[in-house]
């Protein structure tokens, strides 16, 4: 999954490691770019782009951000005419406006997506124009790979890096006697936790993300903290059919009939649980430290009542699942529109990381308009860049870290496990389901389940 719907957040092995990928200058041609972008390069020509991911009317404070920072961008670059729309990527709709030709020239999408879209054409590449632009130097090269093809050529401009940890209601866990500063570490001790939350306090110890592909999502990263994996390195074949994923369902399966700690709710999608857990109803949910953003900022949730731990883990460590977003360029777009959409990637994303006055600036907005600087995460740049970043940003921290030490802590200890590199999105939506039952139907019966749904992944998988 991604953060591009504000999670989001699949493709190589990732580790934030200090590696710089040098960047040339092109030549001003790029005859290995896709259709639809021949001819030169002209900078200086009037261009016009469309830009996706515009906030929706709900968020004004985000939506008068926004168009300042397009104002900013046209004022430097006098010569690109910037749009917006709001169109954005979600999982179930996406290949219908590829498809379609719907698509903006700019636009989040997940990590999942490279994959299947490279080998289809439907991304163009943009190795060339990205030297043009210098925009991959501080970027770790291991993330690039997401975005390449066997040849090296690049086809898109990963932005944002996350990995799966616990949240946790730090208030619930004192109400029912727990240590907030300790959350749990194995599956056992979720399961021990859980019960003691709703024994005690009447709420779900414990909720699991069931609908909209997340179940499938959630189950895959359960599946790794075991041991297990999902898909063949190869992606041909279909690997959850075994004890690990049985062991994860079982868990749910346990924690939702025999301990009764789960709540009342099973269908979930990333927001609704978020809500929940905001309004305390939930004491832990598995998320990316990015949930801390939307449970404060959209839903209210108390800034001392919110702790992330590491991915639980049962006889490990084995890992946690990683992915993210990517500014993806549309295939129709002409070469100086390529250019023209990077420039505005390298602005909106990538400037503030490499001067400080616009690092301290962003810091400054970010607060104004009711934001979070420093909250922990990862990041796809280069770890250098990235420290130097966090100095210059530090006078201006207004997230309790602290309350995230399990998560940094298993940062340096917890291998970064990418989804599955094939059809993953589909993949998770088949899975789906198998949580769904194991929630809502006493008698599911797990083996059959999966057996019966890696019967329909392989077949999926073997296209």
């Amino acid at each position: 999954m991604t953060r591009v719907s504000r999670w989001s957040r699949c493709g190589a092995a990732l580790g934030v490691i200090g590696l710089v990928l040098a960047a040339g200058c092109a030549k001003g041609t790029t005859p290995s770019s896709s259709t639809g972008a021949a001819g030169e390069i002209d900078e200086k020509a009037p261009v016009t782009i469309t830009i996706g991911d515009r906030p929706t009317p709900d968020k004004p404070n985000d939506i008068k951000a926004f168009e300042q920072k397009i104002k900013d961008f046209t004022a430097k670059y006098p010569n690109i005419t910037v749009k917006s729309t709001e169109t954005k990527w979600e999982a179930q709709t996406f290949q219908a406006q590829v498809a379609g030709g719907t698509l903006p020239t700019v636009m989040n999408i997940s990590f999942t997506e490279p994959a299947n879209m490279i080998p289809n054409k439907q991304l163009p590449d943009i190795t060339d124009e990205l030297k043009l632009v210098d925009l991959t130097k501080d970027l770790n090269p291991n993330v690039l790979k997401i975005v390449q093809d066997a040849n090296g050529r690049i086809y898109g401009v990963p932005i944002d890096v996350f990995s799966v940890g616990l949240a946790y209601n730090r208030a619930l866990f004192k109400q029912a006697g727990l240590d907030p500063d300790k959350p749990p570490t194995t599956w056992d001790e979720v399961r021990q936790y859980a019960k003691q939350i709703a024994d005690k306090t009447g709420k779900a110890g414990y909720a699991q993300l069931t609908t909209n592909n997340t179940g499938g999502w959630m189950l895959t990263t359960m599946t790794y903290s075991m041991g297990g994996t999902v898909e063949s390195p190869d992606g041909k074949k279909s690997t959850f059919n075994d004890a690990p994923t049985k062991k994860a369902l079982q868990l749910l399966k346990d924690m939702r009939w025999t301990d009764n700690s789960m709540g009342s709710r099973f269908l979930y999608n990333q927001e609704e649980v978020r809500q929940d857990f905001a309004a305390g109803k939930i004491g832990m949910v598995l998320q990316a430290p990015d949930a801390y953003d939307m449970s404060v900022k959209n839903f209210g949730m108390k800034p001392a009542d919110y702790g992330h731990g590491g991915l639980p883990q049962d006889g490990g460590p084995h890992g946690t699942l990683t992915g993210g977003s990517l500014k993806m360029i549309s295939p129709k777009a002409t070469k100086n529109e390529v250019v023209a959409a990077l420039k505005w990637i390298k602005f909106d994303q990538f400037d503030k990381y490499t001067t400080e006055s616009v690092a301290v600036q962003d810091a400054k907005t970010t607060i104004a308009d009711k934001g979070f600087v420093g909250r922990p995460g990862i990041t796809p740049l280069s770890q250098e860049t990235y420290d130097q970043f966090n100095k210059w940003r530090e006078p201006y921290v207004n997230v309790p870290v602290k309350q995230f030490q399990g998560y940094i802590d298993s940062t340096k200890t917890l291998k970064l496990l990418p989804e599955p590199s094939n059809k993953g999105q589909e993949v998770y939506s088949l899975l789906d389901p198998v949580v769904q039952q194991v929630l809502t139907k006493k008698d599911a019966d797990i083996d059959k389940l999966l057996s019966d749904t890696a019967s329909k992944i392989d077949a999926r998988l073997a296209r």
